[in-house]
């Protein structure tokens, strides 16, 4: 429950007390409670319950005891009771207002997804930057391609050799490791009471064929390369 700061002595507000409990709040409130509302006013109980008691003698505002405990209300005779048909006509407003909201939310929502759309566009600046970025990359293919038309020799003997060798050199390696491998694995299966696939799965081992990669493919290059024509 708030309450506003009463810039008068109390004894001189029981007038804005009783339109915050007939305006405001409209509920049934006891002294302990506009006593808590209040307390940073240090307003002591016994003046509230005094200006309460006086506010319902003087008719004001409204009644009951509960025991020790008085429960004061706003007196509901000074508020407009509708009747059957304005309830309906709000009914009907409220409905209006919520339709409205609705398509006023709709439009909300329309207009951020554009904004959204737009700002994930690229601006003319970056439209323009990368539209000279892919031209460049179209002349360089082009002056590729010139070249090959020319039968010009992209790549020189001696790095094509270099290639090559490396190549070899890595097939070679795979090539020992491999049987290295193969010869370790046999002797270790060879009096395992396992299975040697399921040892194989256990721990984890793949094969070439498992990866999709094959030894001979890469040895093939090397000797398809040796039958190539130099300077291609």
């Amino acid at each position: 429950m708030e309450f506003r700061k009463i810039s008068r002595p109390f004894s001189y507000s029981k007038q804005w007390l009783q339109n915050r409990i007939a305006r405001k709040q409209n509920r049934p409130l006891n002294a302990q409670n506009v006593a808590d509302a209040l307390q940073k006013f240090n307003l002591k109980k016994a003046a509230i319950q005094k200006a309460l008691d006086n506010l319902a003698d003087g008719g004001r505002i409204s009644f009951k005891e509960y025991g020790k405990q008085k429960i004061y209300l706003a007196r509901q005779d000074q508020f407009n009771i509708l009747n059957s048909e304005e309830l309906n006509q709000m009914k009907e407003q409220n409905a209006k207002l919520q339709k409205q909201l609705e398509e006023q939310k709709k439009t909300i929502n329309e207009v951020e997804a554009e904004i959204k759309s737009l700002q994930s566009n690229l601006t003319l600046e970056q439209i323009c930057g990368r539209e000279a970025d892919l031209r460049m990359e179209v002349q360089e293919m082009e002056n590729k391609l010139t070249k090959l038309r020319g039968g010009v020799t992209l790549v020189s003997p001696e790095e094509r050799m270099a290639v090559e060798t490396m190549l070899s050199e890595k097939i070679s390696q795979w090539r020992k490791r491999k049987r290295m491998f193969k010869d370790i694995w046999d002797t270790l299966t060879e009096n395992s009471p396992k299975d040697p696939k399921e040892l194989r799965e256990e721990l984890g081992i793949e094969y070439d064929e498992d990866v999709g990669v094959s030894l001979q493919s890469y040895s093939d290059l090397i000797q398809q390369g040796k039958k190539r024509p130099r300077g291609y």
